[in-house]
């Protein structure tokens, strides 16, 4: 028997990657609440920065804008960096809600 997660999405790296900053809380499930950074965020996944001690095919559930709860499994991992497959794909009309929820807003800004 294979070892690791069985993922529903196959190897659709080639998603719109959005570069983003956004700090989030992963729930997993021996380790409790995990912090990680997002780097970047697409339909399929996203990578994350400050992974450590996490293999491959683990899973962490993250709370999103606009998406809400989503599970994703670790896909690969090099040094604190690591890809995640989310267990669904963001439906691309939620991704921009997502993305515009996350841009600042540059009309409230002060000068």
């Amino acid at each position: 028997m294979r070892g690791g997660a069985q993922l529903s999405v196959t190897d659709m790296r080639r998603s719109t990657r959005h570069p983003v900053n956004l700090p989030v809380i992963g729930e997993h499930r021996a380790r409790g609440d995990i912090l990680l950074k997002l780097s970047n965020v697409s339909t399929t996944g996203f990578m994350a920065e400050g992974v450590e001690g996490l293999g491959r095919g683990e899973r962490v559930t993250i709370r999103l804008p606009q998406i809400g709860r989503i599970e994703a499994f670790l896909v690969w991992a090099d040094g604190d960096r690591a890809g995640f497959q989310f267990e669904r794909i963001v439906r691309l009309d939620d991704f921009a809600k997502l993305i515009k929820a996350l841009q600042p807003n540059l009309k409230t800004r002060s000068n």
